[in-house]
Formats: structure tokens, C-alpha cells, sequence
């Protein structure tokens, strides 16, 4: 589902609305909080009754600079809010409050790895602040139609890219790096099951790279990653399959039906000029001071991508371990913890991708051993007190009740041992047990070697040091 089909190439263009981390709404002190019992949290304001007049939310305001910022945009120091007219059931003002010719920001950009071009550097045609509308529930009551309004007037930002992605596979890319991204700032949640990050997509298809761009339509209604994938795949063969049968493409807005898995038509797709734009009476221009700028830049974090690199370069760490460890920022900070603690950076980043990570995974995403001690642990088994095999388990007792590495390794039995007459001892016992073995490895199956190693290391109920074990057994076997 990435790459077109021979003789076509793809063309999307994404919208992607990011509901921003505040605890009230864009222009009124409601709650923005989700779950919330139906129309709860709605005032005159949200309700569009007569004379009700919006504040802006400063918090908003201050998230969607700094999204801005992290998008490499230019910020406008002056910007209008505007009314976008329709009417739909969960509309109650009947337009929406967004922005349109002055917007917030204009002319960024966000690299993202393609799976068919490698890095590739999308633009970001703008970012504009705006109101959310309320949700139109189906579910509820049969063949009725209920509305909830506690999500009119939640702040959103919607970020516009150019036409920039040649793939299904691309534009799920490009998401999963705007994410991460958005969260690293702290910005959003991005949680897409409860709609804080939902994407509309523009598709089109053209013989070759140099022809103009075909008519696009808008497909909508999509509410996870893997379903942008599949709901561009399908248009794009849909739209292909309507070119190569001699019929003409219609603009109009599409719906992914993820149930179905299938595509249908919405309705004729309208045009900026059928939303009759102008510019909100009841708000002045937006005018950002330079040193409101100046202040949200200064909160932006190290963002993914210069981590990411950081990590290859400061820690000498494969760019995939650099990626998985920088995935969100809790984990690159835990990463980093544990080798400011002494552990050595590779050694490091094998635990945290692969135990601490496969714990956390069943802990709600808790990193349950602190940093430090997972340091501690780690040089147990460089110094050779542990075996990594017995060390899993003290991990294992750490993450469930706590404590000192050591500590629970003795308590557990789990200290290798090294002195010369216990190896021996276990060696002896091993060789006994498998007489036919030995006879083979001294008629010259040296191979046999690893087996005898297991043998000593189940003798010994996984004490004896085995990076002593060979030595042993090697002047053992050659008498």
C-alpha cells in the first residue's frame, strides 16, 4: 500500500488538526477536558447565544507559537481570525471562528524518512489557529441524529503541508514524525481515539513527475495512522481506475470507511470562496509583541530530529537504536539517565530498548526501575558479578518491588561464581554426565564446546562464571 501503480504517480497533500494541551477552550473559560457527560461543558459563548463576545485563550495562543517555532515557520507578527460560514447541525454559531488570508505562521518544514525516497523534506504551507466544531453522534438513538457541543470552541491548530508526498506510505511517515514532534513540545497529546489529532488528506494522480497536477479530492473521517494508509491507497487506485476507464475525476470530499475498508463520496468538494471568509468582527487583529516570540521559542525543547542525531554522534549508537530511543521524550530522558549514572552507552541502550521497554510495555508505560539503578545493574555484569541472563531477573525483582541490585542478587542466589575449585568441581560433574560427548570432542568435534559450556552453567543453576567456563573445560578435555 506505498508505492502507485506503474504508469501513475501519487500526489497527497495533508491537513492535520492537533487539538493544543489547555484546560479551557479557545474563547471561553469552558473545560476542554474530553469524556465529559454530553453538552456539559458549553456556556453562551461556545453556544453562540446573542451577545456573547470571545476572549482568546492565551495558553492556546502561546502552544500554537510554539508549534510554529518547532515547524521552522515564519510567525506573523499580526494575524486575523476570521469567520468560515456553513451550516451544519454541530455548528451552533453557524460559522466557525479559524483563520484565513493573515494567518498565524506560513513557510516551514518537517524532515521525514520515505520508505521509497529515504529523507525527504515536506513543506509546511501554514499553520493557523481556530475553533473546534461540536460532534454529530449516530449511535445514540435509532435513526436520530444526537449533538454533542463540549468540543465547540476546544483550540486547535490546523497544519497544511504543499503537495508533497508521492505515497500512502509517506504521508503515514510524515504523521508519525509530526507527532513525535508535537509531543516533544509538549503542544499536544495527539491522542487520535479521542480526536486531538485528526487528518484530512488531499489525493490526485498524473501520468509523470513533470505533468500538471491532476483534480484532487479530499478524503476525511480518518482517525488512525495504519487507516491514512489505507484510505489514500484506495482512492489513489480508485481515482486511477476511473482515469484508465475514460472518466473524468470530480472534485468532491471522500469518507474512509474503516469498517468496510472502503471509500465513498460525501459530497461535492467546496471551495474556499463557498465558506465566504471575512474577518471576525468581534476579534482585533492578533498582534504578537517580539518578546512573546522570543519567550516561546526559548521553551522548545531539543526536538526529535536533533536528538536523534545527537544520540548517533554523542553516544556512537546505531541511527535505529538512536530512533527507538528518542521515540518520546520520557524514554530519551531515561536513556540518558542511565549513562550519566556509569553505564557504558551501548550496554545502555540495549536495556532500556529491550527490558525496560518490554516492562514498561505491560505497565502502562512506567519505566519502573530508576535510572540509576538500572546503571548499577548494568555494571554487575560488566564487572562479571552477574550473568545478563541472571541479571534479567533481578531487573525483573526491581521493577515489581525495588531495592538494591546487588541485594537481590545474593538474596536470589544469583552471584556468578569464579573461584578455581567450585568451576572445577561443576566441570567435572558435566563431563561425567555426558561421557559419549567427551569422547566425540576428543576424537576432534571441538564444536562440541558450547554444549559443555550449557552443561557446567546447568550444573552450577546458572552461578559459574562462563566467561571462565572454557578455559576449564579446554584443559580438562585435552587430557
Amino acid at each position: 500500500m506505498t508505492a502507485s501503480p506503474s504508469g501513475w504517480e501519487t500526489v497527497i497533500g495533508l491537513e492535520t488538526h492537533v487539538q493544543l494541551s489547555t484546560r479551557t477552550k479557545m474563547f471561553c473559560g469552558c473545560s476542554a477536558a474530553f469524556g465529559d457527560p454530553p453538552n456539559t461543558n458549553v456556556c453562551p459563548v461556545c453556544l453562540g447565544l446573542p451577545g456573547a463576545l470571545p476572549v482568546p485563550n492565551e495558553q492556546a495562543l502561546k502552544l500554537a507559537l510554539r508549534g510554529a517555532l518547532a515547524l521552522q515557520c515564519t510567525v506573523h507578527a499580526r494575524s486575523v481570525f476570521a469567520r468560515k460560514n456553513y451550516f451544519y447541525p454541530d455548528l451552533p454559531k453557524g460559522y466557525q471562528i479559524s483563520q484565513f488570508e493573515e494567518p498565524l505562521a506560513t513557510g516551514g518544514t518537517l524532515g521525514f524518512f520515505s520508505p521509497e525516497r529515504g529523507f525527504v523534506m515536506a513543506s509546511i504551507v501554514r499553520l493557523h489557529v481556530e475553533e473546534d466544531a461540536g460532534k454529530s453522534l449516530h449511535d445514540r438513538y435509532p435513526r436520530t441524529t444526537a449533538v454533542d457541543l463540549n468540543r465547540s470552541g476546544v483550540p486547535l491548530v490546523e497544519i497544511v503541508t504543499g503537495p508533497d508526498f508521492r505515497s500512502p506510505g509517506e504521508a503515514r511517515a510524515y504523521l508519525l514524525e509530526l507527532k513525535h514532534l508535537l509531543e516533544y513540545a509538549r503542544i499536544s497529546d495527539c491522542d487520535l481515539e479521542k480526536g486531538s489529532l485528526r487528518v484530512d488528506a488531499n489525493v490526485s494522480v498524473r501520468r509523470t513527475a513533470g505533468d500538471p497536477l491532476g483534480t484532487k479530492t479530499e478524503v476525511k473521517n480518518i482517525n488512525s495512522f495504519a487507516f491514512v494508509e489505507k484510505a489514500l491507497g484506495l482512492e489513489r487506485d480508485r481515482q486511477i481506475a476511473e482515469l484508465e476507464g475514460g472518466r473524468p475525476i470530480v472534485q468532491a470530499t471522500m469518507l474512509y470507511d474503516s469498517k468496510a475498508n472502503a471509500v465513498r463520496h460525501q459530497r461535492t468538494k467546496e471551495h474556499s470562496h463557498d465558506y465566504r471568509y471575512f474577518p471576525d468582527p468581534d476579534l482585533p487583529p492578533l498582534v504578537l509583541p517580539a518578546e512573546w516570540i522570543d519567550e516561546q521559542r526559548a521553551t522548545l525543547p531539543e526536538l526529535p530530529a536533533a536528538k536523534r542525531e545527537r544520540f548517533v554522534a554523542q553516544y556512537g549508537l546505531p541511527r535505529q537504536d538512536a530512533a527507538v530511543l528518542t521515540h518520546t521524550r520520557a524514554v530519551a530522558d531515561y536513556y540518558e539517565g542511565v549513562v550519566h549514572a556509569g553505564a557504558d552507552p551501548k550496554p545502555a541502550a540495549n536495556w532500556v530498548m529491550g527490558e525496560a521497554l518490554a516492562d514498561a510495555k505491560d505497565h502502562h508505560d512506567t519505566l519502573r526501575v530508576p535510572a540509576a539503578t538500572l546503571a548499577e545493574l548494568i555494571a554487575l555484569v560488566k564487572g562479571g558479578t552477574l550473568s545478563h541472563q541472571a541479571a534479567k531477573k533481578v531487573f525483573g525483582e526491581i521493577a515489581a518491588k525495588g531495592g538494591d541490585p546487588r541485594v537481590i542478587a545474593e538474596a536470589l542466589g544469583l552471584i556468578q561464581v569464579a573461584d578455581a575449585g567450585a568451576l572445577s568441581a561443576w566441570v567435572d560433574q558435566a563431563l561425567a554426565a555426558s561421557p559419549a560427548e567427551v569422547s566425540r570432542y576428543r576424537a576432534g568435534e571441538t564444536k562440541l564446546l558450547a554444549f559443555f559450556v550449557g552443561q557446567v552453567m546447568k550444573a552450577s543453576r546458572g552461578k559459574a562464571d562462563p566467561k571462565l567456563i572454557p578455559a576449564v573445560l579446554q584443559e580438562k578435555l585435552s587430557r
